[in-house]
């Protein structure tokens, strides 16, 4: 113990020292100002890099050292958190990462395969101490009389297990098992699928995985960026420590509703709304819906014009309407990008029509008139159709009509036009039921459900984006920045006084003399430091360098044409399991996923070891499973705790009284007590007013000691103990009733108890 205190005390005052460099250094450049661009561009990199330097070296503060190996030959390796070098001794390592190739022997040497390793140490510490030892000696025979076969770090990973929860996910690289670094250090390119039950670790899995990628593909990731989609925002919240416990802070967090820049989706729906708006088909009735905008009236329409011929009305003939639809839509550009070509037909025949209109000479029979005969003809040459086709398009009338026509139209205002309309809805999806329609009618007032943002991405891809007001909006800017600096510049030029006796040998030369106006005005373009994650959440069209998924088989088939958007390269980490599937569009398999994007070419892992779950409690769970598909296997328990799962009737009245009881129990852990969401309003607000430290609600805080949830809310989740009520109503609320019974069953570490009507 004062060995290994010893170093770990040397440990911490590298890391101190190199906190403090990195400081300076940071500290150095932002009081640095002015420059060339190329200066500038390079103080931006250097303040980035210690920014993130200095936030890493502080996320690792806890656990710095957690391991060490000591070989049959040669020096011993310390593993931790981050790789620390030293600097005085050729950069010799005092302190391995642990995604380092060097560091595998600790979570995958066994007695049977030991890597040269003869011993491996887990080092427990609190804060900077050191509190605990265990040791591993790979000996075979000792390795025979082991428990649990194949567990590495034994006595580290139990205590992990029963330690009381904290409302937060903790990082597993102290005890990271053989299976799952096998996922963890799995090859970035392609589709891996990670298939495992409750307690198999996958959501820990995945977010490892992700900063084992952004160590070994640190050059790509950093610019191309890692986006982590989630069910939620409470598990979002859940799991968001664990990646900066790791070092690392340059990934993207977002559930589906958070994929759509500009818009944050919340808005709560029926489960048959979202399972209808997940179909393929709705590829579809958004393709419609686009065409259903681009109107062709059955009369003429008429044109009065104000200025180009000031009286005069003109009729926009249904025929040639079409014909300038047909000609925008075999151009193959999205709706808003074909707008000026729809508007060039339009306007090209508009301005046909009034110089037929006026190529007579009124006054031919006038004798103050012109000097045409009676009857002959105005000709125009093309100067002068050029000239009304642009006076034209200055006519309120005609933009009106144009914008009718053809509206340049938002996702936005496509997706939420289409639910607010009957008759819409009727000429778009014709390919739904009448029920079907029904589901998806709705109030634009409220915002967009997690389920509208593939649509609204889907509307994006099909509509374009006008760049020309983008462009306008950014010249308009430039040349106010351009004026300003003229400002500036002409107050610099008078305020220089020169006197009239040394006008000639005593010249001043001033910023005018330099720069000019846009010069001035360009240097100080305020810019933004923004990482590769914050720009990509910003920019729908971003290609991430990796994506992964968790709870994957929530997602509608819609939901993954989003993703598939978002990572062309289709290097993606899939996580979940679909003995779990709640949601009514979400997937019975992953064949039935991946099929339309990459064929078979995706890799699939699976996790069968469950580390959370008792043994007591996933036996009951697994009476659930063998309902939901009797050749599904359930993952296989590591632990008992000796404490069987209880069974009582349901006393609404005594409710609270139970749950005070269960918290109690608990002591200082977590208690989950999940309840069917048409009971929510009925026992929420019950069990809030009798028992203190209760959080509900639809983004409860984990960090509270009792937290009263729907299955939707609690997956992904674990608590020390949960409260299973009234199970009966949670199978019948969905088709998928047996699926989220599985989910709740498996939310608890240490103690199940299960209150039924029935």
């Amino acid at each position: 113990m004062a060995h290994e205190q010893g170093y770990v005390s040397a440990l911490y005052q590298r890391l101190d020292e190199m906190r403090e460099q990195a400081g300076r250094r940071l500290a150095t450049l932002l009081r640095q100002t002015g420059g060339t661009p190329q200066a500038k561009t390079e103080r931006d990199s250097g303040v980035a890099l210690y920014t993130d330097q200095v936030a890493q070296y502080g996320a690792v503060e806890h656990g710095l050292c957690f391991g060490r190996l000591d070989f049959e030959e040669g020096d011993p390796r310390y593993i931790g958190r981050i790789g620390i070098f030293d600097e005085g001794d050729d950069h010799q390592p005092l302190l391995l990462d642990w995604r380092a190739p060097a560091s595998r022997p600790f979570y995958v040497a066994t007695a049977a395969s030991p890597d040269g390793v003869r011993r491996r140490r887990h080092i427990r510490t609190r804060r900077r101490t050191v509190v605990g030892l265990d040791d591993e000696v790979l000996d075979l025979e000792a390795a025979r009389e082991s428990v649990h076969e194949g567990l590495t770090g034994e006595a580290a990973l139990l205590s992990a297990l029963s330690a009381s929860r904290t409302g937060r996910m903790r990082d597993i690289v102290e005890t990271i098992q053989a299976e799952q670094d096998g996922v963890i250090r799995s090859p970035m390119d392609g589709v891996l699928v990670v298939q495992g039950g409750p307690g198999t670790g996958k959501t820990a899995v995945a977010l490892h995985r992700a900063a084992y990628l952004l160590y070994t593909h640190r050059q790509k990731l950093s610019t191309r960026a890692v986006l982590i989609v989630g069910p939620n925002e409470t598990f979002l919240r859940y799991i968001s420590q664990v990646l900066p416990s790791l070092a690392e802070t340059g990934v993207l967090l977002g559930t589906l509703g958070d994929l759509f820049p500009g818009v944050v989706a919340r808005r709560d729906e029926a489960p048959e709304a979202a399972e209808v708006k997940g179909r393929p088909v709705m590829v579809e009735v958004l393709a419609a819906a686009v065409g259903d905008r681009q109107r062709l009236p059955d009369e003429p329409l008429p044109i009065k014009l104000d200025s180009v011929a000031q009286g005069e009305t003109l009729s926009l003939q249904p025929a040639t309407i079409r014909h300038a639809r047909e000609r925008a839509r075999r151009s193959g550009k999205q709706h808003n990008l074909a707008r000026p070509i729809f508007d060039t037909e339009i306007v090209h025949a508009l301005a046909a029509q009034l110089a037929e209109k006026i190529g007579t000479d009124p006054y031919a029979d006038d004798p103050l008139g012109g000097d045409d005969a009676p009857g002959e003809e105005i000709l125009f040459d093309e100067a002068d159709l050029a000239e009304i086709r642009r006076e034209l398009r200055k006519e309120p009338e005609v933009l009106g009509t144009l914008d009718w026509l053809w509206p340049i139209l938002t996702p936005q205002q496509l997706v939420a036009g289409l639910f607010a309309s009957d008759t819409r809805l009727a000429n778009a999806a014709a390919v739904l039921t009448e029920d079907e329609r029904k589901l998806l009618r709705r109030d634009p007032a409220g915002g967009f459900t997690p389920a509208d943002v593939p649509l609204l991405d889907e509307a994006a891809e099909l509509l374009g984006e006008d760049e020309a007001s983008k462009e306008a909006l950014a010249e308009r800017l430039r040349r106010a920045r351009i004026e300003y600096a003229e400002g500036a510049l002409e107050i610099a030029r008078g305020s220089i006084s020169i006197d009239a006796e040394d006008e000639v040998e005593n010249e001043v030369l001033s910023a005018t003399d330099i720069i000019g106006a846009s010069e001035l005005a360009e240097r100080h373009v305020d810019g933004e430091r923004l990482t590769a994650a914050q720009r990509a959440a910003a920019d729908r069209k971003w290609a991430f360098g990796h994506v992964i998924v968790d709870e994957a088989q929530e997602l509608s088939p819609m939901a993954w044409r989003l993703l598939m958007r978002r990572c062309p390269s289709r290097s993606m980490t899939v996580v979940g399991d679909v003995a779990q599937t709640g949601d009514l569009g979400g997937a019975s398999s992953w064949d039935t996923i991946f099929e339309p994007y990459v064929a078979t070419r995706w890799r699939l892992s699976e996790l069968k070891v469950n580390y959370r779950t008792p043994a007591e409690i996933m036996a009951v769970a697994a009476e659930v499973l063998a309902r939901i598909d009797p050749a599904l296997e359930p993952p296989r328990s590591v632990r008992q705790t000796g404490e069987e799962p209880w069974t009582r009737r349901l006393d609404v009245a005594q409710l609270p009284k139970v749950v005070l009881d269960e918290a109690v129990e608990v002591g200082d852990g977590r208690l989950g007590v999940i309840v069917p969401a048409g009971r929510m309003a009925e026992l929420g607000p019950a069990i809030a007013d009798a028992v203190p430290e209760v959080v509900l609600g639809a983004e409860p805080d984990l960090e509270k000691r009792v937290a009263v949830l729907t299955v939707r809310q609690a997956k992904g989740l674990e608590f020390d103990s949960v409260l299973l009520v009234d199970p009966d109503a949670i199978v019948a609320e969905s088709p998928r009733g047996q699926n989220d019974l599985y989910v709740a069953l498996t939310r608890a570490t240490q103690r199940l108890g299960i209150l039924t009507a029935a």
